[in-house]
């Protein structure tokens, strides 16, 4: 019998540091689940979760990000209907112009009270959880599985 695994997943919350009120980028995704979703995607074999960051900023962004932190990771087995994945969110600046790149169809850059609702995946939970963070000096909880 194969041993399966979780599939790991990097997300970013990058901050436009250049800008008042630092607002941050959602990304519109061109690939199902359709909707607004942090930028971010799976890590390649072989690959330093911080590089999986850097590139899909790039790829998803064009920008280049500053890696502040890593803010928490969330592995809930239906964070992602497509199979289970394990995301490691990064908290991250950077500066200038935004532009829609590879699987994003689109993009958007919000303030944090003009976040839209509906995101995929559990993104609004990683926003939540981050505005508390950044409002308020909060981490999240960590949650017990039920057993």
């Amino acid at each position: 019998m194969a041993h399966k695994n979780p599939a790991p997943t990097v997300d970013l919350i990058i901050e436009l540091i250049d800008r008042p009120h630092r607002p941050i980028i959602l990304i519109e995704r061109q690939n199902i689940p359709l909707g607004w979703a942090l930028p971010g995607g799976f890590i390649d074999y072989g690959e330093a979760v911080e590089t999986a960051a850097h590139r899909e900023a790039q790829e998803e962004t064009g920008l280049s990000v500053t890696l502040i932190e890593q803010f928490q990771v969330y592995s809930d087995p239906n964070r992602d209907a497509r199979k289970h994945t394990i995301s490691l969110v990064f908290l991250a600046t950077a500066t200038g112009t935004p532009q829609a790149g590879d699987d994003a169809k689109n993009l958007a850059v919000f303030n944090p009270w003009e976040l839209p609702n509906q995101l995929c995946f559990d993104h609004d939970k990683i926003l939540s959880d981050y505005l508390r963070y950044r409002h308020y000096g909060l981490r999240p909880h960590l949650q017990t599985p039920e057993a």
